[in-house]
């Protein structure tokens, strides 16, 4: 494995024009063709392709074609989660989803960080930060995860949200940038609390 490649895989700095992740590209491209390729797969060829694209495949994860990721190696899906159309996983760094989650169709979870400086940009240089979805979350049509974030278990984000920083666990999130309106527990103390409010 190359340094840049390396540099990738540990979250650092790397230029993403480089013949080995060229090749990684490649084969994904491969693969997501063939997945989404219309009537010419099953069911169970389109699983077998998703076990060779992504990194971990629970029992019964459905992804409705089209997909589009990255890298693909760096996705982990919970068993029993099912995506819709037209999602799309950029995964230049690790992208997990738990188990039981529900995402809406044009959903985009995203870890590239693009640099701010014009001259290192246009270079090419980037680099991931992790996005991770906790157990039965449901994400609507449209919703934006911006790197680094997490989502806690059973937390809903309402359609076209865009999510800019970590979400607790149990409560409903909604606009751009995403705001926690309310507990899932009928808590509203806590959801004031946790949206800034108190």
């Amino acid at each position: 494995m190359g340094e840049n490649k390396r540099r990738m895989l540990a979250g650092d700095w790397y230029v993403s024009d480089d013949p080995e992740l060229g090749a990684d590209t490649e084969r994904r491209i491969a693969l997501c063709g063939a997945y989404n390729a219309p009537g010419a797969t099953t069911s169970a060829e389109r699983a077998g392709i998703l076990k060779q694209l992504l990194g971990a495949v629970g029992e019964g994860v459905r992804i409705r074609p089209p997909f589009h990721c990255d890298f693909g190696y760096h996705i982990r899906i919970g068993a029993g989660t099912f995506v819709n159309f037209g999602a799309v996983f950029l995964d230049a760094a690790p992208v997990t989803i738990g188990a039981d989650v529900q995402i809406g169709p044009y959903v985009q979870l995203l870890t590239p960080q693009h640099e701010l400086d014009t001259e290192r940009r246009r270079a090419g240089w980037e680099k991931g930060e992790p996005v991770a979805i906790g157990d039965n979350v449901w994400l609507g049509g449209g919703v934006i995860v911006c790197p680094g974030v997490t989502i806690g278990a059973n937390t809903v984000v309402g359609a076209g949200a865009v999510v800019t920083r970590d979400l607790p666990a149990g409560v409903l999130a909604v606009g751009n940038p995403a705001r926690v309106i309310r507990t899932l527990d009928g808590d509203e103390d806590r959801a004031a609390a946790v949206s800034g409010e108190r």
